[in-house]
């Protein structure tokens, strides 16, 4: 089978190297943005490429089945799992269902009105950076558990580390689990969350189905929007 990710990579020159499962879950794209010019793109999300919903719902209920044993019963009852908007918002479901015994809330980018803003965090990378946090009950993030934060991919970890700051600062927690389909860190991206998990005195794990890097080619910046160009329709 051909590779999904294929005709991008020859093109740009963008390679992911990893786990042997990560090719099977992840692909690349094309990306008119003016900081990226690749995107990571799952083949288990049910977002963006056809997948059979039991395999999409399997993967984010394992996720949390996987979370639910690292913290044991008594501090998973305890949690609050929390996904991204938009591209992780059916993933935590699957994962909160999977945890089964914490509440749910993901973010959004809309404000609605007569609901105040209980908190929010910034993704530096995206198209639209502010994340709000609109629970019906504001108390829901001052639970004393652990925070399960839950997103299809972390690539830099830059969004993470934004989200763990602000609500830290909202409520300090002794342990945070972060939960993604993959998880394309440098080495040097680890290590700063490290640094900042002993900075606040909290634990922070991990949990993904496949680790990888993405390797980018000088000039992909460029040469992505000359293909954008080429090969891109206006928006």
């Amino acid at each position: 089978m051909v590779w999904s990710g294929t005709w991008v990579a020859e093109r740009l020159g963008v390679r992911i190297d990893g786990d042997e499962r990560l090719h099977g879950l992840l692909g690349l794209a094309l990306r008119r943005n003016p900081k990226r010019a690749h995107l990571l793109v799952s083949n288990v999300l049910g977002k963006h490429v056809p997948q059979s919903p039991a395999v999409v719902y399997g993967a984010g209920h394992g996720l949390g089945e996987r979370v639910r044993a690292l913290l044991g019963d008594a501090e998973a009852g305890r949690a609050l799992v929390v996904g991204y908007a938009e591209t992780a918002t059916g993933l935590g479901h699957a994962v909160a269902d999977g945890v089964a015994l914490a509440p749910y809330l993901h973010s959004t980018r809309r404000p609605v009105a007569g609901v105040p803003r209980a908190g929010g965090f910034e993704e530096s990378h995206s198209h639209a950076t502010s994340h709000l946090l609109l629970p019906e009950d504001p108390a829901l993030l001052s639970r004393p558990g652990p925070l399960i934060l839950v997103d299809d991919e972390f690539s830099t970890g830059n969004t993470v580390l934004n989200t763990l700051a602000e609500l830290h600062r909202h409520r300090r927690r002794e342990r945070y689990v972060i939960v993604a389909l993959v998880d394309m860190r440098s080495p040097a991206d680890r290590e700063r969350l490290d640094a900042f998990a002993a900075e606040i005195g909290a634990r922070i794990d991990l949990v993904a189905l496949a680790s990888g890097t993405t390797v980018l080619p000088d000039g992909v910046l460029e040469a992505g929007r000359a293909l954008v160009a080429r090969h891109g329709t206006a928006p």
